[in-house]
């Protein structure tokens, strides 16, 4: 049976271009599409699921665990932007890709059930309760699974460098003056967290400034209506801070709403930062100081790790790949001489 190596040595292409051509992808140019579509079918080639299934015991189909506490869908630009890498990496190394649910057809089954009833080669778990045991079960399985910012010790992660990234954005604030620092961080069970706080308390510590406690306080990753509630609080103290950190831009807006009702401006009045680089951020006035992720390149990763672990197996290795951020100064932290 022929195999997309077969038709890449024929036409003196790489096997990633033989896919790219059968996809009809844009990036290959329409004399190379016809030449490679020409030879596969004079090699008798047949592009269908079953036929790899056969051949190569996988069925080319990948599935990503997208289970969005917010109910926000596909319509949070930093997972969407996270699930188009992972698409497009997947498609470009000839894998389809299927969402993963407890009910398909009606049948309630566990994650893993379902992905055993799919036979995924492998999963991407993009967002989920990782405390969850169904979620637990389907990483200490036998399906290989990559994780997005979430380390466990069975399953490859790929992880944005939350804790430089959080170094970046505090030192920044710090050189704008400010000393009294508050930080809305999210839910504490998370790695991402964790790396955060950990660097929050490290970058004050360096700098010698001490913070009283009731700066620090948790709320929901993506959930404005917790963010609200917290930056009342902070707004009301006796002594209230003069930056405050949000877990991300879209639960920063819960923050931003409060702000305003409550009178106040920003930056003149207290300033604020977000993290994750949405696009609403910089259309807000002002612009947001955030971190921008970079949401392709983590898609894609792990995609090409996990695709890599399942052709692969006897090479396969937990790993933690990290992807950087950039900081995004933007105008709403004020620089000031006293807090």
């Amino acid at each position: 049976m022929v195999s997309l190596k077969d038709i890449a040595n024929a036409c003196g292409v790489s096997t990633a271009t033989v896919s790219k051509a059968l996809h009809d992808q844009k990036d290959i140019s329409s004399e190379t599409r016809t030449r490679i579509k020409k030879t596969a079918a004079e090699m008798g080639y047949l592009p269908n699921a079953a036929a790899r299934a056969l051949k190569t015991n996988r069925s080319q189909n990948i599935g990503v665990l997208y289970a969005d506490e917010a109910s926000m869908g596909l319509t949070h630009e930093y997972f969407a932007g996270v699930l188009n890498g992972i698409k497009n990496e997947a498609e470009a190394l000839g894998y389809d890709i299927t969402f993963i649910n407890t009910n398909p057809a009606g049948r309630k089954m566990s994650y893993l059930e379902h992905c055993k009833y799919r036979n995924f080669d492998g999963v991407v778990i993009v967002c989920a309760d990782f405390q969850e045991q169904n979620v637990q079960e389907l990483m200490s399985s036998d399906i290989p699974v990559v994780t997005i910012d979430y380390v466990h010790f069975a399953c490859s992660a790929v992880c944005s460098n939350n804790a430089k990234c959080m170094n970046d954005l505090l030192e920044y604030i710090i050189s704008m003056g400010h000393r009294r620092i508050a930080y809305i961080h999210g839910q504490e069970y998370s790695s991402v967290t964790r790396d955060r706080l950990a660097a929050f308390y490290r970058t004050l510590e360096l700098h010698k400034i001490e913070i009283p406690e009731e700066y620090v306080r948790s709320a929901r990753y993506l959930e404005a209506r917790d963010v609200a509630i917290q930056t009342r609080a902070l707004l009301n103290l006796e002594n209230p801070p003069s930056v405050i950190l949000f877990p991300d831009d879209t639960a920063m807006i819960g923050g931003f709403n409060v702000i305003r009702e409550m009178g106040l401006r920003i930056p003149q009045d207290i300033s604020i930062a977000g993290y994750d680089g949405t696009r609403i951020s910089q259309m807000l006035r002002p612009k947001l100081t955030t971190i921008k992720q970079d949401t392709d390149k983590i898609g894609r990763e792990a995609a090409r790790r996990l695709i890599g672990n399942i052709e692969n197996p006897k090479t396969a290795f937990v790993e933690r790949v990290v992807v950087e951020g950039i900081l995004l100064e933007g105008e709403s932290v004020k620089q000031i001489t006293n807090s």
